[in-house]
């Protein structure tokens, strides 16, 4: 029997999306599996197909209870046979799935990271005919990725448990770096490392930079009035300006609603359930809020902070136009989001090596904000995606007219009130002259004169040159404002650029000699 009959029998589709042949191919023949497909990009039938063509069990590990049994609803609903375990059943609906699992033949079993360690579980494990173990949200397992799970640490345990059983670790966006963890820390035994459409065309993704956060009140009303249809996400840096944010647009909006991790889960719940249902169609929200949900006509997705690194910011973009429709994707960047997600790393107990790449995190993101290269063509090198463009078309540095764009709209309304509650919590010290400067600086820009503007687009070319030849975005090696710095100081010793802001040591070893040679031409 072959791939296709079985997909159109078991699953009623007509062909595999990109990358699910590959990844499961691999699965069959024995092999230990890295997947990264992006959120809406099909992950689910990487795991449920194999349980189906071997007529055999799988094992799924999930964070979600309500993942668990939307995923294990669908599945009975086509006809297949499936179940989950977790501390909301009753003794005997579990005792009803394993009798389930016990008759033989094709089951999906979900269940959580924490019972996949008990030590009944792993006994009952042993000798047990098995196709796969499927660890989704597998960035969870890696100190290195954005959401690091403890539950999830332990996981190793399987390859020791079972090490004839293939493993197949998804995540919907992962770095190198985070790949090569998730693999040392599973025991995964030479994984195939497989990274597939990171490239979303019905997406316009934008960056606007604002000067403070008065100014993206203005954009976010813009947005809404350009997306009369469909629903909208905005997500927040912090549960009080969620509620700040979500009053305000109360008093112009309906079905606006509000979730952060500081309510009661009851609230919580309500507030998920009136989303879906479509009671709520604009929700403000932390990054609390996401995992697991899968509705199809998110028509713009608004950052109004900036997350902590690239990898949140696509995992959240990546929730708009699932239904393929065109959908916009806008994230409001200003120098005082960078303040909020530093504070954020100072305050945590991490080790010292995953700040320092947590730092390193911030700033990939920051030059990728400030930047101007086609921002999907950035968003597939960063990943390593095995699909490369140069120019999408349909981001705000490709076509910057598109009537995609969310426009700044002229005149500000009203939002003294708005303000003067949101900043009562600031500190109350004036604002010292330098950085007024600064905050006058960053909403003008750095203006550069006829021979300046011509070192820049040098150093552009440069840049974009070396991108290529060592398969990096360009945000990776330097910022836009660092390539303007050097245009304008115009450096000719390794001693002078060492001064400019973004040229650290490493840097300066990497690339120093390079940019002498180039603003000698």
């Amino acid at each position: 029997m072959d791939f296709e009959f079985q997909l159109k029998k078991s699953f009623g589709l007509t062909s595999f999306r990109q990358g699910q042949r590959e990844i499961i191919s691999a699965i069959l023949s024995g092999q230990d599996v890295l997947a990264v497909l992006p959120t809406g990009g099909g992950k689910s039938l990487c795991y449920q197909f194999p349980a189906v063509f071997t007529n055999q069990l799988v094992i799924v590990i999930s964070p979600l209870i309500a993942l668990m049994k939307d995923q294990v609803a669908s599945l009975v609903r086509q006809g297949l046979r499936a179940g989950c375990l977790h501390s909301g059943q009753s003794e005997a609906e579990k005792r009803h799935v394993f009798s389930a699992i016990n008759e033989g033949g094709s089951f999906v079993l979900y269940l959580s990271p924490e019972r996949a360690q008990k030590e009944g579980f792993r006994n009952w494990l042993m000798g047990r005919k098995l196709a796969l173990f499927a660890i989704d949200e597998a960035h969870c397992v890696s100190q290195w990725g954005h959401d690091f799970r403890e539950e999830y640490a332990e996981l190793k345990s399987l390859k020791m448990l079972r090490p004839d059983i293939p493993i197949l670790a998804l995540t919907a966006s992962a770095t190198p770096t985070v790949l090569k963890d998730v693999a040392k820390q599973l025991n995964l035994n030479k994984p195939e490392k497989m990274v597939y459409g990171f490239y979303r065309p019905n997406l316009f993704y934008q960056v606007e930079t604002c000067a403070d956060e008065e100014s993206k009140l203005p954009l976010i009303l813009q947005g809404l009035r350009q997306n009369p249809k469909g629903r909208i996400l905005i997500y927040c840096g912090t549960r009080r300006s969620t509620e700040e944010l979500a009053g305000y647009l109360k008093r112009s909006h309906q079905q606006v609603g509000y979730y952060h991790a500081g309510l009661q889960t009851q609230e919580r719940t309500a507030v998920q359930d009136a989303y879906i249902s479509g009671d709520l169609r604009i929700l403000v929200a932390t990054n609390a809020f996401g995992m697991g949900i899968d509705q199809p006509d998110v028509r713009l997705v608004i950052h109004y902070q900036m997350p902590a690194n690239i990898d949140c910011l696509y995992q959240e973009m990546g929730r708009a136009g699932r239904d393929g429709q065109d959908s916009t994707c806008l994230m409001l960047y200003s120098r005082k989001d960078k303040g909020l997600q530093s504070y954020f790393i100072q305050s945590s107990d991490a080790p010292g090596a995953v700040k320092d790449l947590r730092w390193r995190n911030l700033e990939a993101l920051v030059n990728y904000s400030e930047g101007s290269e086609c921002r999907h063509s950035e968003i597939l090198t960063y990943y390593r995606d095995k699909q490369r463009i140069q120019r999408c078309g349909h981001c705000d540095s490709c076509d910057p007219t598109s009537d995609r764009k969310i426009q700044p709209p002229r005149g500000l309304p009203s939002m003294t009130s708005f303000f003067t509650q949101s900043q009562s919590s600031a500190s109350g010290s004036k604002a010292s002259p330098s950085r007024v400067r600064l905050r006058k600086a960053a909403k003008a820009g750095l203006s550069l004169d006829f021979v300046q503007e011509q070192r820049f687009q040098l150093l552009r070319k440069w840049r974009k040159d070396k991108a290529l030849e060592i398969d990096a975005p360009v945000f990776i090696i330097f910022s836009d404002e660092t390539l303007k710095q050097i245009a304008v100081k115009n450096p000719q010793r390794l001693e002078d650029l060492k001064k400019i802001h973004g040229i650290g040591e490493l840097k300066l070893e990497k690339f120093g000699y390079d940019i002498l040679s180039e603003l000698n031409k």
